[in-house]
């Protein structure tokens, strides 16, 4: 088997940040098409910015990054500032972009890449609200068929919610998106807070990135150190969660991640508890499964992963 196809739907966030770079240091198992960028940690006009920023960091301003959707689709945009920061990648000082914006917008681009690649060989990866991958299912709706995978992270279910105590942030920022996508029969793999609570950047594992001494494993220490801060003082934990990177490392080595396929439904309704990802773990209903579920991940393999293919960067 070949490098696999992926698109990479983000709304960097130092932690898409690290996801992106992880994907673009490991070509034997990955091939990126292109980022779509999406509002979400901030709004589109900088994450559009730091998916180039990003790019230019890995060496890689060939990356073809297109920019999506700048609200949800019933909603107004709830963004992650208080998180990230103002500028989404607060933590290094990284210099502007200088590579192009691309003029196809971003749902366009993941419905022609899809219908021009032979079905069931391009996978989706969002890392943040699924306001584009939805909006080009509703678009385009020939090409849920064609999808060989979602990899989101997003969601979940024994850690509850972190943005509201029930749901997780790129869930709750559009959860009508949300419902669209785990609605619409496409193979769905998702990395929720169950997980990605267990993947912690501990002070040893951050020494680990800068010992890297590559721009690159600077950047991403600094990044770390940045947006550890909040998680820590928030869940008194001994490092902040790693969230999507969890995406790509499980696309790289799946047998790091255990999890159930399980049904997964979007609440949409609810005041007390929209963006929740109600999801049938103990198989207590007669929904059929329409989601794997992650629930654990070897936490040490991941970082060792992680470091050794950030210092090929």
């Amino acid at each position: 088997m070949g490098a696999r196809k992926i698109i990479i739907d983000t709304d960097p966030g130092q932690d898409d940040a690290v996801a992106i770079l992880l994907a673009l240091a490991s070509p034997e198992e990955i091939e990126v098409m292109g980022l779509t960028a999406v509002a979400g940690n901030v709004p589109l006009s900088l994450t559009a910015r730091n998916a180039r920023i990003v790019c230019e960091l890995a060496g890689r301003p060939d990356v073809a990054v297109h920019a999506g959707c700048d609200r949800p689709l019933g909603r107004r945009l709830v963004t992650a500032e208080h998180v990230h920061g103002e500028t989404g990648l607060n933590g290094p000082v990284l210099p502007d972009p200088t590579m192009p914006l691309q003029q196809e917008h971003g749902v366009d681009f993941i419905i022609r890449a899809l219908r021009e690649q032979e079905p069931g060989t391009v996978t989706l990866c969002p890392l943040g609200p699924l306001t584009n991958i939805a909006m080009a299912l509703v678009k385009a709706p020939d090409i849920a068929d064609r999808i060989a995978e979602i990899v989101l992270m997003g969601g979940a279910y024994f850690e509850v919610g972190n943005i509201t105590p029930a749901a997780e942030f790129n869930i709750y920022v559009d959860p009508q998106a949300a419902d669209i996508v785990f609605k619409s029969g496409a193979p769905i793999t998702v990395m929720p807070l169950d997980v990605t609570h267990k993947a912690l950047v501990t002070r040893q594992r951050n020494d680990a990135f800068r010992a890297i001494g590559t721009p690159v494993g600077t950047a991403v220490a600094e990044m770390t150190d940045f947006f550890e801060r909040f998680d820590k003082e928030k869940y008194a934990s001994e490092g902040a969660p790693l969230h999507d990177p969890c995406v790509t490392a499980y696309l790289i080595r799946p047998d790091l991640f255990t999890g159930r396929h399980v049904n997964v439904e979007i609440e949409t309704c609810s005041e007390l508890t929209i963006g929740m990802t109600v999801a049938d773990w103990w198989g207590v209903t007669d929904r059929a499964p329409n989601a794997m579920f992650m629930g654990d991940v070897d936490a040490d393999g991941f970082f060792d992963l992680l470091t050794e293919r950030l210092a090929r960067l």
